[in-house]
């Protein structure tokens, strides 16, 4: 996080961003996995400021909505810049947008192809996205600065302060870790539910638990979450509660306690946390999702030892998708 924080404070892109990107009547954001889910708070930021801004998985994007991209900002966010529904991506003539890629790898097909480059300097990762997540919703949220007419680094600044925060945390991993082990004994499904900004470690939490651990998650807004899979419940599945920023924190420590009362487990995941391992304390709602996702990652790291797995050790599939 300090490398990639020192790498954007010392980008002078956002001000050289192009004209069109920060003049777009709308924008489109498109990535794939854990790139798509670190889009939400960027998505939901320029909703905020009134710049009409919408999601879509870059394979869906290319077949079925190419219409959207018409005189759109389009932002591309991908870590290796090289799988395969992205390469295809760049291949396409997209002269009717202009384009941002949001990467890790200077080199890659999205790098060049890109009309602006923000880039993570994030450093090599070889398991499921981990350091390069953060490191993504940290160029996210320096972009939003740009994008909304921000450039003041307030974002860098704020995250800055997050980091002793996350380095605090992570100091105690192999506490969490022994916590988690015991708090999972007996679970055989885990869903994860937050609004928001939140539904980018929902998500993603999802997505890395079954990659890194092969073990079932779901992650899926907390209001989804009663609309069918509330019947599941039961003592074998827990339900993560992203507790949120305040306008929506009743909301989701209601539904914790409902599923409880319906004979679910839960636990919420914030400042209201009743477990350590689960209890985060942003500094600054900006620095909210890149906090949420640690428990998560402490997660995979207590089911893979229960499998007797390596956490994040890729058997079937590869750190880049290659194949659509």
């Amino acid at each position: 996080m300090r490398d990639t924080i020192g790498a954007l404070a010392h980008d002078n892109r956002a001000a050289s961003l192009p004209l069109r990107a920060s003049r777009a009547r709308r924008f489109v954001l498109t990535g794939m996995g854990s790139s798509l889910h670190a889009l939400h708070p960027l998505c939901a930021r320029l909703n905020a400021a009134g710049r009409p801004a919408a999601m879509v998985e870059t394979g869906e994007l290319l077949r079925y909505h190419p219409n959207a991209l018409h005189d759109a900002a389009l932002v591309v966010v991908s870590q290796s810049g090289r799988s395969a529904e992205i390469v295809r991506l760049a291949r396409r003539r997209l002269d009717s947008c202009v384009v941002i890629g949001v990467t890790n790898a200077p080199d890659s097909p999205l790098a060049r192809r890109a009309d602006a480059v923000v880039l993570m300097a994030a450093g090599e990762e070889s398991t499921v996205s981990c350091k390069t997540y953060l490191a993504t919703l940290a160029a996210l949220a320096w972009l939003g600065d740009a994008l909304c007419g921000a450039a003041d680094g307030r974002a860098l600044t704020l995250l800055e302060k997050a980091v002793p925060t996350i380095e605090s945390y992570l100091t105690a991993w192999k506490d969490h870790v022994r916590s988690l082990a015991r708090l999972l004994r007996g679970v055989d499904s885990l869903f994860l539910a937050g609004r928001g900004d939140s539904l980018a470690a929902a998500s993603t939490g999802g997505l890395i638990i079954k990659e890194a651990a092969h073990f079932h998650a779901e992650g899926m807004s907390a209001p989804q979450f009663r609309h069918g899979p509330f019947e599941m419940l039961g003592r074998r599945i827990m339900v993560l509660v992203f507790a949120g920023a305040k306008p929506v924190r009743k909301l989701n420590l209601r539904l914790a306690d409902d599923i409880r009362l319906a004979g679910g487990q839960s636990q919420v995941i914030g400042e209201d946390a009743a477990e350590a391992v689960f209890q985060i304390r942003p500094p600054s709602e900006i620095a909210r999702p890149l906090l949420e996702i640690l428990p998560v990652q402490m997660i995979t790291l207590a089911l893979a030892a229960a499998a007797g797995r390596e956490a994040g050790r890729f058997e079937r599939a590869s750190k880049i998708t290659r194949v659509e």
